[in-house]
């Protein structure tokens, strides 16, 4: 899964372990780890089953079925619990695989199957060797994976196979070579009872050309046939001179047959049940680096504080005094500055005043699903390692958030002076969920074709279907009928007739400054955890520092809020009282930062070839994007309308 020049940095995996290093016991180190997960006991010579999951590349971002490859089918009948929504969209497909292991009971070589691969099947193999495609297996809740006594480290997986060189092999052109053997490596320590915890799960691949005792016999069990390649006192190693290596070119005559192995080896450990996943942690960022994101981030904060604080609101209490001294002398004095749009200020957009307020209902909606889904992470009720149920629990959380956006669309409508509340709500209901899922069935179609495990199914989509149409909607709805029932938004000032003319602006006032000079402090403030939380959708981690994550999304909120109030009162000051779409763009113009910031990370972190690949990156970063954008619009949208009932209802006017 990870490319060799990712190997080095280790595999972000677990959650954080400080518990653990500070004498937790196993129980609570399961609840601060994994909640949800628990030690389980094993009986010598219990039957165990390795669960296998998807086969995935950083460099296609396209993963596989592990029975779509040519391998050996599963022998058992176990079954995993999965099923979930969310599992089925991230294309989760963890089943039995074809490995039979008791506890403490060793195996050399056992034969699992011997399959004859057309050429079609070696020129996937081929393909997916190439693009560095890693296996993905699973014990007692440990993934498998490949560990390095010398750099201690360990990476999930195992690959496929390797590309040789030609000064490798002696021959002319690079050639391609498949681990058909793999030696699984299982350690354990004894507890008082005297039964087992499973606290560490590796693999070592071998590409082994065997060579049977006879003729291979389809109808005789796998076992019944003997291998004079390996056995119990000669184990299987990597030579050169016994690597089996896929044929480049079709063998019509003689198939290319693949004989798959496998050890079973279980050594004990001193390694306790509550530090298995320090090893995964080797290499990773520490909390060092987060908390330097979040002192980035509260300087930004702290800087806009100042801003608001000495310059914004010492100026506005001195305007407010000086203009009510002025009201309270009987020769009438001339107005100036952000006073003199008193009239003008509260009038409703011209234009698009719906897909404004469409706008800023659906933001209002994820940024209630966003601090929604990080409190119940950060209260460990969610957890980061089981995916499927983590993106079910967002997925319900946002359909469940749905008549906060019809709320809040039509109270905007409504003050707007919009007379089609239906129209708007529909619009609500619709716009946003609607491009989304345009664009991934856009992708899913490309995806069904190569075969992706990510392709999703008719029936998946009718289940999104009727979760929009079923849910979502009719709490829109509900939302959006007390919303409209309710008193239409006061204004402190009455808004006049005819509108006032807009005197020309200054460069650093206009909308072409303002806009993207808005967005990039609230980027800023989060492009540090930026870069951990795209590491973990592309690089195939995970995160896990819910708590970090909740701290900056507040310090976004506030720094929306504080940079929106600071470039509308800088645009009232000019005179120009058209802030309704300004205060959205100001802030939601950090998600074209977002966008921009998705190209540097192609470009610096990730190793893509082809076009489906680039397609499906671009494709998820420009919904997330569109969604963080929505986000901090709505955000900035609210804040500007707070702050400018609140200054206009200080001055007194006739």
């Amino acid at each position: 899964m990870l490319n060799p020049s990712l190997v080095t940095r280790g595999f972000v995996l677990a959650a954080s372990y400080t518990a653990v290093r500070h004498g937790a016991s196993a129980e609570t180190a399961a609840e601060v780890l994994f909640p949800g997960f628990a030690p389980v006991n094993y009986e010598k010579g219990k039957s165990l089953s390795v669960f296998v999951d998807l086969v995935e590349s950083t460099k296609t971002q396209v993963p596989y079925e592990y029975f779509a490859l040519p391998h050996c089918r599963k022998e058992t009948k176990d079954k995993f619990p999965r099923g979930s929504l969310g599992s089925k969209l991230q294309g989760s497909a963890v089943k039995a695989g074809p490995f039979q292991l008791k506890v403490l009971e060793d195996s050399s070589c056992r034969i699992m199957c011997n399959r004859s691969l057309k050429y079609k099947d070696q020129n996937f193999l081929r393909k997916l060797i190439k693009n560095q495609y890693r296996v993905h297996l699973f014990l007692d809740g440990l993934p498998i994976m490949m560990k390095s006594e010398d750099y201690e480290y360990a990476v999930r997986g195992y690959p496929i196979g390797f590309i040789a060189p030609p000064d490798f092999t002696g021959l002319d052109t690079e050639e391609y070579f498949l681990y058909n053997h793999i030696r699984i490596i299982i350690s354990y320590n004894k507890i008082a009872d005297g039964s087992y915890h499973i606290v560490s799960f590796n693999v070592f691949p071998v590409s082994l050309d065997h060579k049977l005792d006879g003729e291979w016999k389809n109808d005789a069990a796998p076992n019944s046939h003997t291998l004079n390649t390996c056995n119990e006192k000669t184990p299987a190693v990597n030579n050169p001179k016994t690597f089996l290596m896929i044929p480049s070119k079709p063998q019509k005559e003689k198939p290319f047959e693949v004989v798959y192995t496998h050890d079973i080896v279980w050594q004990e450990s001193d390694t306790e049940w509550a530090q298995r996943w320090d090893i995964y942690m080797v290499g990773n960022p520490e909390d060092e680096i987060h908390y330097f994101a979040i002192v980035n981030s509260l300087m930004i904060v702290l800087f806009l504080t100042a801003a608001v604080g000495m310059i914004v609101l010492r100026t506005l209490k001195r305007d407010i005094s000086a203009y009510n001294e002025m009201q309270a002398l009987e020769e009438p004095q001339e107005e100036g500055g952000w006073k003199l749009v008193h009239g003008d200020v509260f009038r409703p957009p011209k234009r698009l005043k719906t897909i404004l307020a469409v706008a800023v209902g659906t933001g209002a909606q994820i940024g209630t699903a966003f601090f929604a889904t990080m409190l119940l992470a950060t209260t460990k009720y969610l957890n980061p390692l089981m995916k499927g149920r983590f993106l079910t629990t967002i997925l319900m959380i946002y359909v469940l958030s749905g008549s906060v956006s019809g709320y809040c669309s039509s109270r905007l409508y409504k003050f707007f002076d919009g007379k089609n509340w239906k129209r708007n709500t529909l619009y609500t209901a619709c716009a946003f969920p609607g491009l989304l899922v345009v664009m991934f069935l856009f992708l899913n179609t490309f995806l069904g074709i190569v075969g992706a495990a990510t392709h999703v199914s008719v029936l998946t989509v009718i289940a999104l279907f009727l979760l929009w149409v079923c849910v979502s909607t009719p709490l829109v709805f509900i939302g959006s009928y007390f919303g409209y029932r309710r008193e239409k938004i006061e204004t402190p000032v009455k808004t006049n007739q005819i509108a006032r003319f807009v005197p020309e602006q200054a460069w650093f006032t206009k909308t072409a400054f303002s806009v993207p000079l808005g967005g990039m402090l609230p980027f800023g403030s989060v492009c540090i955890e930026m870069f951990f939380i795209m590491s973990a959708l592309w690089l195939h981690q995970i995160y896990y520092v819910f708590g970090f994550l909740a701290i900056v999304l507040v310090i976004l909120a506030i720094t929306c809020a504080e940079i929106s109030i600071v470039m509308c009162y800088f645009q009232l000051c000019g005179e120009d009282y058209n802030w309704w779409w300004r205060s959205f763009f100001n802030c939601a113009s950090s998600g074209g930062y977002l966008f921009l910031y998705s190209f540097w990370f192609l470009y610096s972190k990730m190793e893509l070839v082809g076009f489906l690949p680039t397609l499906v990156y671009f494709t998820y970063m420009s919904m997330i994007a569109l969604s963080f954008s929505l986000f901090t619009g709505s955000i900035g949208f609210f804040s500007c309308l707070w702050f400018t009932k609140k200054i206009y209802g200080a001055i007194k006017v006739d």
